[in-house]
């Protein structure tokens, strides 16, 4: 049908009709809204924004997660850097931070935030696959993953590679948003969370021995597992 003709339909029919024809001109508008590239420049902004660090209480995890110098520590899904460059602080000269994302340039970004504070020798950063941490075989002391959790859940071979990466005596930390209202309002939707019950089991089954909580943070959950 032309416009032309739909414009005849219109006049017949009257009102009901124009709505209709709005419709049928505004859908592909939002359709082509809805498919628009994501925007990673906020998504940057959005995860380095100050107000983040009154629920996040970035110097209480580094503080909770009790690192050493010489330690090294793999921070998966590492993003902007928020976690690593404080991870490079707490390890010292002496130890090393591997960065993981499947976005390079939320890795340049995180470098380049070293950079700035003369820390960037002390991180490794790493262009991964979403199915392969590409971690050495024991290679670190720590596995961290902040709101990381739900875009890899229960993957076993994903976390079979994990489990390999831990020296003896390491340790996999999972710091995730609540799947229900503690988390409170989101950018994104909650059906993508894992609850933390959820977490424990599937973790468990990969071999990995939840043996420790930390309750401080009000809209995550913030769990400690070691090798079976």
């Amino acid at each position: 049908m032309n416009i032309a003709s739909t414009s005849s339909l219109v006049r017949q029919y009257g009102l009901g009709l124009r709505c209709l024809l709005l419709v049928f001109l505004l859908v592909p508008l939002f359709t082509g809204c809805a498919h628009q590239p994501w925007d990673i420049d906020t998504y940057i902004q959005n995860l380095e924004r100050s107000e983040r660090d009154v629920d996040q209480q970035p110097d209480k995890v580094i503080k909770a997660l009790d690192l050493k110098p010489g330690m090294v520590v793999a921070d998966v899904g590492a993003g902007s850097g928020y976690f690593t460059r404080r991870f490079a602080k707490a390890v010292g000269d002496t130890g090393h931070v591997i960065a993981v994302d499947i976005e390079q340039k939320m890795l340049d970004y995180n470098k380049q935030e070293l950079v700035k504070l003369g820390m960037a020798d002390r991180a490794t950063f790493i262009l991964v696959k979403p199915d392969n941490p590409s971690l050495d075989e024991n290679s670190v002391d720590l596995v961290f993953l902040c709101n990381a959790y739900h875009h890899v859940e229960h993957h076993v071979d994903y976390w079979a590679k994990i489990k390999s990466a831990m020296k003896p005596g390491g340790r996999v930390v999972i710091v995730d948003f609540y799947h229900d209202e503690r988390s409170g309002n989101l950018s994104f939707s909650k059906h993508h969370l894992v609850p933390r019950e959820r977490v424990i089991q599937n973790m468990e089954q990969a071999g990995l021995t939840f043996f420790k909580e930390h309750t401080f943070l009000s809209r995550q959950y913030f769990l400690e597992f070691g090798k079976a």
